[in-house]
């Protein structure tokens, strides 16, 4: 009964507009009061044990990917994927899908990638003779990689969610930001292969010939315009997957180089520039902590009410095997990212679900790259998804409009779900 009030009164919230925070956490609030004895004086306690030292990256990541699209690095990415791609069929939509796959690990954010990459390639996909849908629906779901490939703000959301779990056992689940980050390269890599791969089939099927290709010494001038921009991913990257640091370093690491190269190597900002960046991080970065201190309320409430044993207990009665969970759990994810932030959803579906999955011997690591894929999804399905918003303001058509132009890449990500949702080596082979 508690369960059903819970979600009943969460989505009656939501549904009249209260910001997902304080639906949260009137929801928690008011099912205590029905349902439990707890004392309610102890909720700040609860709400201030969500902030851990490692949720300090998340701030560091918003703000370095904030320095980088306000500058030129987006232009000299994209300037270096056309001369690696622009000459095959389809060469312009893929060197907007490789543009958004390489700053989306400079970026961390899928709005901020389809911004920094669509005002560049939009309109230059377009003179190319491209129907217009063609091209906001390339960049648009390409975009939505920014939660995918790492560094991800999503990620850190669901690792810091999921290691102050407990599986249906009682034992502890930890979850490394740094075992997330390497499990998100391979899907990232794999799905931005494959719009690509449809785009240069969709360009064949349309007529469009093969270009010229560019010489070498282009190639590298292009790579020499954007190599301090690319470097950021190898020192984040690299420095994470060699063991050199954390991901809440490399946080700390990504601010001082994009600083650094923005300010004083490609001079695209000024000093009176910096308040407005570190203003739009700091509001961005209260938004998602409000979401996760209330989540973290909502998550206790859960399980003090062992509402995820009990939900396991009716499925394993129902003998539902783990990849029949699965497709449950992409059902209600889909359905759940179509109206919701994704930082929401993960925080909100985590502590349900999670031990569920753990019990059916599904990896934790494996379940957070699903849920974040997931994720990706709503953030290209209405009536919430926020980069068809972007695409919608960017472009100048309707958000109908954008929506049909995007469903055909829709389906590409969507064999991609299912790929990395029953192939776990995917997700697990850099792990």
């Amino acid at each position: 009964m508690s369960i059903i009030v819970l979600f009943i009164l969460l989505f009656a919230l939501l549904l009249v507009g209260v910001p997902v925070a304080v639906s949260l956490g009137i929801s928690s609030l008011v099912c205590m009061l029905l349902f439990t004895s707890h004392d309610i004086s102890g909720i700040p306690d609860i709400f201030i044990s969500a902030f851990k030292p490692t949720l300090m990256a998340i701030p560091m990541f918003i703000l370095a990917g904030s320095l980088l699209s306000k500058g030129s690095a987006a232009n000299r990415i994209v300037d270096f994927a056309k001369s690696l791609v622009g000459h095959l069929p389809g060469g312009l939509p893929m060197s907007a899908i490789l543009a958004c796959i390489i700053f989306a690990a400079v970026s961390g954010s899928s709005p901020a990638t389809v911004v920094a990459i669509g005002s560049v390639m939009f309109i230059a996909i377009r003179e190319a003779g491209y129907p217009k849908s063609y091209a906001v629906g390339a960049i648009t779901t390409a975009g939505s990689l920014g939660i995918l490939i790492p560094p991800s703000v999503v990620m850190i959301v669901y690792g810091v969610t999921a290691s102050g779990l407990s599986d249906l056992q009682g034992r502890e689940i930890v979850v490394s930001i740094e075992a997330l980050f390497k499990a998100g390269i391979i899907p990232g890599l794999m799905i931005g292969a494959m719009m690509m791969i449809y785009a240069y089939f969709g360009a064949k099927r349309l007529g469009y010939k093969a270009g010229k290709r560019e010489s070498f010494k282009v190639r590298l001038k292009q790579f020499l315009r954007a190599f301090w921009a690319l470097l950021i991913i190898a020192v984040v990257i690299g420095g994470i997957y060699g063991g050199v640091f954390t991901a809440t370093e490399a946080a700390g690491i990504a601010v001082v180089y994009a600083f650094i190269i923005s300010v004083f190597v490609y001079k695209d900002l000024k000093l009176k520039d910096l308040y407005a960046v570190c203003l739009d991080a700091a509001i961005t970065t209260a938004m998602i902590f409000l979401i996760i201190g209330c989540a973290v309320v909502f998550a206790h409430f859960l399980t003090s009410e062992r509402i995820p044993h009990s939900i396991a207990e009716f499925l394993i009665q129902k003998q539902m095997t783990w990849w029949m969970f699965l497709i449950v759990v992409n059902v209600l994810l889909f359905v759940m990212g179509q109206f919701m932030e994704p930082s929401s959803v993960v925080m909100i579906m985590t502590p349900l679900l999670l031990p569920i999955a753990v019990s059916l011997g599904i990896d934790p690591i494996h379940f957070g790259i699903i849920m974040v894929v997931n994720m990706e999804l709503g953030m290209i399905t209405p009536p919430v998804g926020l980069n068809l918003f972007v695409a919608s303001s960017l472009t100048g058509l309707s958000l109908k409009d954008v929506v049909i132009s995007v469903l055909p890449w829709l389906m590409v990500m969507l064999v991609g779900l299912v790929l990395v949702t029953y192939i776990p080596q995917i997700s697990l082979a850099l792990v």
